[in-house]
């Protein structure tokens, strides 16, 4: 198929591209309780083809594009007829010209990973081994769970010399926690690891079944007002997300965000004042989940911010290319230094720990989060009761010259960080 598509291009005149050819592997194991109910396996190649269209428009250099996907099969007339469609779809598309990626060194990596050690069945059979290794209490239990071990193989073609490709596995999964007395409630929770990290995963589950019962508990909502609010788990990544979100290359040619390269992008106040961080600093390195990105990038870690200084910007080839900087690629990953201050010693003072959101979502553009509360833990300076309902509306503006990030880490795919971080007078909506 590789050498059709490259014989339709050339056929068609097609000067400029770029194909990614993906292959899947995986393994699926979906249980009840902690039965295997049903076994899977999936086996598929992808070809997607980006073509580009240089033109002229009111006397400038335009450059548009278009991507399809042509499929096993195929015949030589189907596939000219599906390129010739996208070509002239990209004659619509007037974006600044700009020059595609050049071929700076072809090879094919395989990603470190010991998930390579075992069979994708083998990923799955471990991974769900320490999935239920915590399942062992009658009140609270995994009353479905879905596990699965995944194998990439990307390679990247283009019409600037491009032949390069990679390897890489990952395990994925959800389950959910249920408890029935006083109250029937469930908990849903996701997962993603690029090894076979059994520990993290029984980490989570551990605390997600503690939660679950706690949450069959709680019957009130906590009294509206403002509180110290602690955060934890995954969505603490939600809210670093601000910081690598507003120094992407598209936002910044859009004029979208602020940030400059020197700049100390977290000593702002909501006033937009330059103002003194009082809690712990903001230190960010990007981590690439894949070594080549779909443009032909090869990325690398980079250094996004230390200590609240803004190092570089990062993104795909377009707006790099407007932008006058280096295109990196996407980063699926991110490393953030942890902080000063241990969960123990946030929970010496009151604060509303919120371990579980109905949504929570954080905008980039605004830098407010919240979301409605699932069940949090309310200490008064007396006693620890566990709550639900109201939402939290914060501001990372608002907050950020005075937050604190925990000693304690987490690990997953997206995210190596702070395990919690505490925010100062969050408004928070209850009752």
């Amino acid at each position: 198929m590789k050498e059709q598509i490259l014989a339709s291009l050339k056929r068609l005149h097609i000067e400029e591209y770029i194909i990614n050819i993906t292959s899947y592997q995986s393994a699926q194991m979906f249980f009840v309780k902690k039965s295997l109910d049903c076994k899977r396996a999936e086996d598929t190649v992808t070809y997607n083809v980006n073509v580009y269209r240089s033109f002229e428009k009111d006397g400038k250099k335009m450059k548009g594009n278009s991507s399809v996907y042509v499929y096993n099969g195929m015949t030589d007339g189907e596939i000219d007829a599906s390129l010739s469609r996208a070509y002239l779809a990209a004659s619509f598309v007037c974006n600044p010209a700009y020059e595609l990626m050049e071929c700076t060194e072809n090879k094919f990596l395989t990603m470190e990973s010991d998930l390579f050690n075992h069979t994708l069945e083998e990923c799955c059979e471990k991974t769900s081994e320490a999935l239920f290794a915590e399942d062992h209490r009658e009140d609270v239990f995994i009353n479905s769970a879905e596990v699965f071990a995944y194998e990439t193989n990307v390679e990247i073609i283009s019409s600037t010399g491009i032949d390069s490709g990679y390897a890489k596995r990952w395990i994925s999964g959800e389950f959910v926690a249920q408890c029935k007395e006083p109250q029937d409630v469930e908990t849903y929770k996701d997962f993603r690891y690029n090894d076979l990290d059994c520990e993290s995963l029984k980490s989570k589950v551990r605390k997600t079944l503690e939660y679950t019962l706690e949450r069959a508990k709680a019957t009130e909502a906590p009294k509206a007002g403002k509180y110290r609010v602690i955060i934890s788990d995954s969505y603490v990544n939600d809210v670093f997300s601000y910081y690598s979100g507003r120094a992407q290359a598209g936002y910044i040619y859009a004029g979208y965000s602020t940030f400059e390269v020197g700049q100390n992008v977290q000593a702002t106040n909501a006033e937009g004042e330059t103002a003194e961080v009082k809690g712990d600093k903001v230190s960010m390195t990007l981590v690439p989940t894949e070594p080549l990105s779909s443009e032909g990038i090869w990325q690398k870690e980079r250094e996004l911010i230390d200590n609240g200084v803004l190092k570089t910007y990062y993104g795909g080839l377009r707006f790099s290319r407007y932008l006058g900087i280096e295109p990196t690629g996407f980063f699926g990953s991110v490393n953030v230094a942890p902080g000063t201050m241990s969960v123990e010693d946030m929970k010496k003072q009151p604060y509303l720990w919120v371990v579980n959101f109905s949504d929570f979502q954080l905008d980039d553009f605004t830098g407010h989060f919240g979301g409605e509360i699932r069940l949090a833990f309310l200490y008064d300076g007396e006693k620890v009761t566990p709550v639900t309902g109201g939402s939290i509306n914060g501001s990372i503006i608002d907050s950020q010259t005075n937050m604190h990030f925990s000693k304690e880490i987490q690990k997953s795919a997206d995210f190596v960080g702070p395990y919690a971080m505490c925010f100062e007078d969050v408004p928070v909506a209850g009752v």
